[in-house]
């Protein structure tokens, strides 16, 4: 039984795309599903299920950091029975060839964080998207005309614009990962998802660069990143 969701089984759909934010989740099912109902609030931690072009998905929001997405992700996948999660999230740019607002799709996320070992009791810095997924995910783009910047990411336990040091965290970042952007989530997914035969991805919108000092507001962040909705909900309609 889920501790942290008071949807019933049946009212989770198998694919569920997961923003950070509840009210970015509230948002995607305001604007883009149909029939949508409300099936959790547990702590404001809002869930909706409707229909995108008549494919029933949910929308939840996974909160901030891996703690809270491994509890939601292990939720969903354990007792709803959900096959496939997508998270659509924000990242910080280190690199100068990716803007405010470009799409990035995650093969690979790398951390310094001992979420696997907490879970599991194995060693693990780095984890894999689901090849399967991510191969949808790119031909749907290319439908879509919807660009894209494939890559690699570091998932953080602090929050790189609060970090004391931000530039010295992304000095020590193995230069082999090929790591070009930092988030907070996308690690605990992929681990949880592998380790319970289920499929995970992560499409992530810039809004923020430590190479060129810009950043969105709040609201920007919560309605502005329309690309990387697009293209994860046309994704589901392949799943």
């Amino acid at each position: 039984m889920a501790i942290h969701n008071e949807a019933k089984k049946g009212e989770i759909a198998k694919v569920v795309l997961m923003p950070g934010d509840p009210l970015r989740a509230k948002y995607i099912a305001e604007h883009f599903l149909e029939d949508y109902r409300l099936v959790n609030q547990v702590r404001n931690m809002f869930a909706f299920t409707g229909f995108y072009k008549g494919k029933e998905i949910t929308v939840m929001a996974s909160g901030m950091g891996m703690p809270s997405m491994g509890i939601y992700a292990y939720e969903l996948y354990q007792f709803y029975d959900v096959e496939c999660i997508i998270r659509i999230g924000s990242c910080g740019s280190n690199v100068e060839e990716l803007d405010l607002l470009d799409t990035v799709l995650v093969e690979k996320s790398y951390t310094t964080g001992n979420f696997a070992e907490s879970m599991s009791g194995e060693k693990c810095d780095t984890v894999e998207a689901s090849l399967e997924i991510n191969e949808k995910i790119e031909q749907t783009a290319r439908e879509q005309n919807i660009c894209y910047r494939k890559t690699n990411v570091a998932c953080t336990e602090c929050f790189d614009a609060y970090m004391i040091h931000p530039e010295e965290y992304v000095k020590r970042l193995p230069q082999d990962k090929q790591i070009t952007c930092v988030e907070m989530e996308a690690f605990a997914l992929f681990y949880t998802a592998q380790k319970l035969g289920k499929r995970a991805a992560c499409l992530l919108t810039v809004v923020d660069s430590n190479c060129k000092k810009t950043v969105l507001t709040s609201e920007q962040r919560e309605k502005s990143l329309q690309d990387m909705i697009q293209l994860a909900l046309e994704t589901t309609l392949k799943l």
